[in-house]
């Protein structure tokens, strides 16, 4: 069953979210945080993943795909009005993240895949990139990975574990929760009604 437009994702879920984060806190050493950190970044890809699902599938059209990416990185990026630190660093990071995702999705949609080589051979250059500290194509190169994930290549994780911390390891976190959703279809159909 298709999803309805502007149902893949909505204020609503991203807000439960943020209030569960804000009623539960924060720590970010604490292993529930991190569980609940992974679960608000990945119900977002979820809703990437599905929207570039129905793409391929013909479902929705470029426009309409689009839409509805744009329509979930705006709710996802808007800033957010929460008090504590912890919680506000955390919800960075997911946003971090995911702006890679986004933006992996809209190229793939609009050009399809970005590049030649693996997706590993594109993190690693991304990584050099950051190194050098050229952020714009460390980006690039991090976009041209995920059209590459989209496209059905596999991500090695083993490759991207010792990644030093910093915007390419936020980006590549999101991409692997891209991996994740596309390759596992129960978790991007299980919500379905």
């Amino acid at each position: 069953m298709s999803t309805p437009e502007g149902e893949y994702y909505t204020d609503e879920r991203w807000q439960n979210w943020l209030d569960r984060l804000d009623e539960e806190g924060v720590d970010l050493e604490d292993e529930n945080s991190a569980r609940l950190r992974m679960n608000l970044q990945d119900d977002a890809v979820i809703a990437v993943a599905k929207v570039v699902s129905a793409y391929d599938e013909g479902d929705l059209d470029e426009e309409a795909a689009m839409e509805e990416i744009e329509g979930i990185s705006d709710i996802v990026l808007t800033e957010v009005d929460i008090d504590d630190e912890e919680t506000l660093m955390l919800i960075d990071a997911v946003q971090t993240a995911l702006v890679c995702v986004f933006h992996a999705a809209q190229e793939y949609v609009v050009a399809g895949v970005a590049g030649d080589g693996t997706p590993e051979d594109h993190i690693e250059a991304a990584r050099n990139a950051e190194a050098e500290e050229d952020v714009d194509a460390a980006h690039v190169h991090c976009v041209t990975a995920g059209t590459l994930i989209i496209d059905g290549a596999d991500l090695d994780v083993s490759a991207v574990e010792d990644i030093e911390y910093g915007l390419v390891a936020e980006w590549v976190d999101g991409l692997n929760s891209l991996h994740e959703a596309l390759r596992d279809p129960e978790v991007i159909e299980d919500d379905e009604e």
